[in-house]
């Protein structure tokens, strides 16, 4: 136990480079892995001889429902994750092992919800989620399979946190590398092999997880951990629950209104350009989130030091950690922006074959990833205030780019431009450019005045 407790106190006594190195490597590398789960499958069904675009088309409508449920494993463990390293820099181990009990049997029975939902109504979903009588079967292939291991996907990303949360990065980042690992396998295998399509890359995915999951349960209920899961905490506390909700009120509407922008998105360039501009849209998004996951590796290595030592009442370690978060967030979106402006084909030709269908995702990526440069501000102030526990500000902040800002733009500006396709693609970077401006600003005022009550 004196190692354990050791490596959670080093949050609070290690440089402040040095702790989010070691945080942040493996949490960004543990995203990158995890960005396997989600574009290895597309890579593999992309270059399936003959079918290939319609079938990547056809698993790109099940991603609303694949972020759905990932924005509901992030509410309770995005919630709850800083919420035990505020009690560990408290050195209040009880109470938080009374948030982890809690929080796993809430992720079990939405886990159990989600999965009769979406079992049920699958198809008719999948059509309002812009389907066509082309795409229908391979959308359903994939999704009926997919859900059925929804209960292993919510552990795996849900409890993980629990586990970086504690300071054990490279623990974390070991349950996505093993499941990435095997999933990557087992692609080969039912993809190529047994030659069963997309029914192969589900498949493949859901074994993944459920081997993710139990490395996770191993960990949390074994003596390495500082924050264990015990049977008696199991059970729903709604004094814990309550502040753990609102707390990741925010890192869920982030990725649920991801969904609901798929649908928009999806919707939208149907009317306007048909299959083809979904299926760019499909790789489009596969693009964004390797920024994107990079990015909330970083915010995830610093959402720990930020934390405790909020918890702890030194304000100027938070400061520093903030900082250097920052920095390293805006410098790295910057490069991203200015290689794939430079580069559009790079990415785009991972995910297709198809000539008509790479021509008109890297056209569409110039515009889609317009301002993409501001979303390290946006990810590093935003997470930030998820980190101090100010679920308000970060709700709101959540709701600004795509609920306010984005989805109407998505349905308005065609109205203003001849080119329809043009029009729904422009709409993500002035969304961007907005959002973050005003996150930034907002982040200036109130950072400072939490320092100072904390400092007091």
């Amino acid at each position: 136990m004196d190692q354990q407790q050791n490596t959670t106190n080093n949050l609070g006594t290690q440089p402040i480079g040095r702790l989010l190195v070691q945080l942040a490597v493996p949490s960004i590398t543990a995203q990158l892995v995890n960005l396997l789960y989600n574009i290895v499958d597309r890579i593999f069904i992309g270059h399936i001889e003959g079918i290939g675009h319609i079938a990547l088309t056809g698993v790109g409508l099940c991603l609303p429902v694949l972020t759905l449920i990932s924005a509901f494993s992030a509410l309770i463990g995005m919630g709850g994750a800083p919420q035990v390293s505020m009690k560990l820099g408290q050195k209040n181990i009880k109470q938080a092992e009374n948030i982890i009990g809690s929080c796993f049997t809430v992720l079990i029975i939405i886990s159990l919800l989600l999965t009769a939902l979406f079992l049920i109504f699958a198809r008719p979903l999948l059509f309002l989620f812009g389907a066509s009588n082309e795409t229908i079967p391979y959308s359903l292939s994939y999704l009926r399979i997919y859900v059925i291991g929804t209960v292993f996907v919510m552990i795996t990303l849900g409890m993980n946190p629990f586990i970086s949360a504690q300071g054990f990065a490279k623990i974390s980042m070991m349950t996505t590398i093993i499941g990435a690992l095997i999933n990557i396998a087992l692609d080969a295998l039912f993809i190529l092999g047994f030659n069963m399509g997309v029914s192969g890359a589900a498949l493949a995915t859901i074994i993944a997880q459920a081997v993710s999951a139990l490395w996770v349960l191993r960990f949390l209920s074994g003596p390495k951990s500082t924050v264990r899961i015990y049977p008696k905490n199991c059970r729903i506390n709604l004094k814990i629950i309550t502040p753990v909700l609102a707390l990741g009120l925010s890192p869920f509407i982030m990725q649920s209104t991801e969904s609901l922008l798929n649908i928009c998105f999806n919707t939208s360039l149907q009317k306007y350009g048909g299959d083809l501009a979904v299926g760019a849209m499909t790789i489009l998004s596969s693009v964004i989130q390797i920024c994107s996951l990079i990015l909330v590796g970083l915010t995830q290595g610093a959402q720990p030091i930020i934390s405790y030592n909020f918890g702890a009442r030194n304000a100027d370690r938070v400061r520093r950690a903030f900082r250097l978060l920052f920095a390293l967030a805006a410098s790295f979106s910057t490069a991203f922006w200015l290689f794939n402006q430079l580069l559009p084909r790079f990415f785009v030709s991972m995910f297709a074959d198809n000539q008509s269908l790479i021509d008109i995702a890297s056209w569409a990526l110039h515009i889609y990833l317009g301002a993409i440069f501001m979303l390290g501000i946006q990810l590093s102030c935003q997470q930030t205030f998820v980190a101090i526990g100010q679920a308000k500000t970060s709700i709101f902040l959540a709701l600004l780019r795509k609920i306010i800002l984005l989805i109407p733009l998505i349905f308005i500006l065609p109205h203003f431009f001849e080119d329809k396709v043009f029009a729904v693609f422009l709409a993500e970077p002035i969304s961007d450019f907005i959002a973050a401006s005003v996150t930034g600003l907002m982040f200036i005022y109130q950072f400072r005045r939490q320092l100072k009550s904390i400092a007091a």
